[in-house]
């Protein structure tokens, strides 16, 4: 038998990595992003976080002690150029800064961006201060979040929710019904309508609600991926999932 030994090659500049974490109970997340980096040079790796049912501020800020270690197991010891934290109401009870520093402990000199925060961003790039929201979330929670906006000079003109306080549950709402009740909101003195939280089925649905609302759609994974998107430098126009995507 002959034996033969040959030198590997290696990959001298990978594909922007981008690591998600994501809730254990999220449903819907990872299939949004993949949706829409599919067939582009792009890497996603997630890893889950534990969440505390139900959903309220104090159990929110809870789950965010783990983000550290949940951050160092995706490709332990390899950079990732962007982590994205994959909670909307979990971001505001805990705060951004607080979740990059937790995020840079593990992978040190990394961009983190979240749902919220890109919210903000998508909303000041469009020039819109005049918002609807739709939440699947409790009074509690519903209340932190149009705070969060009326801080960043984001006029809430009106809040809509289903009252759900377990996230297993709000993974389960159906994607037609939902299109149903969003298609219904009086968006006649906003200038869009925000649907909040990473596991509600929204993202498939935005260009069709556009459409039949007059008014820009935006969602929690939608401004999430398309802000991660900014922050590795992937600056193309992409259809299919609303305004925000094509300028």
């Amino acid at each position: 038998m002959k034996i033969g030994k040959i030198a590997p090659k290696y990959t001298e500049k990978p594909n922007p990595r981008i690591g998600l974490i994501t809730l254990a109970s999220d449903f819907r997340i990872e299939k949004d992003f993949n949706n829409i980096i599919y067939g582009k040079e792009i890497d996603l790796f997630s890893n889950r976080i534990h969440c505390y049912n139900p959903l309220t501020n104090e159990t929110l800020k809870k789950m965010a002690d783990d983000i550290t270690d949940v951050a160092k197991e995706i490709l332990p010891d390899q950079k990732l150029d962007c982590v994205a934290y994959g909670c909307t109401s979990g971001t505001i009870a805990a705060g951004y800064n607080s979740i990059f520093d937790k995020v840079n402990l593990a992978k040190p000199n990394t961009k983190v961006t979240t749902p919220i925060t890109s919210a903000i961003k998508a909303l000041k790039k469009l020039n819109i201060n005049k918002i609807s929201i739709f939440t699947p979330y409790t009074d509690e929670i519903n209340q932190s979040v149009a705070e969060y906006f009326k801080k960043e000079n984001i006029e809430v003109v009106s809040l809509t929710y289903f009252d759900i306080a377990s996230d297993l549950d709000i993974g389960k709402v159906d994607p037609d019904y939902l299109f149903e009740v969003l298609s219904k909101i009086d968006l006649s003195s906003s200038d869009a309508l925000f649907v909040s939280c990473t596991a509600l089925p929204v993202l498939s649905l935005i260009d069709k609600l556009e459409k039949k609302l007059g008014k820009v759609v935006l969602s929690s994974n939608q401004t999430l991926i398309w802000d991660t998107l900014k922050e590795i430098n992937y600056n193309k126009n992409i259809d299919g999932f609303g305004q925000l995507f094509k300028d």
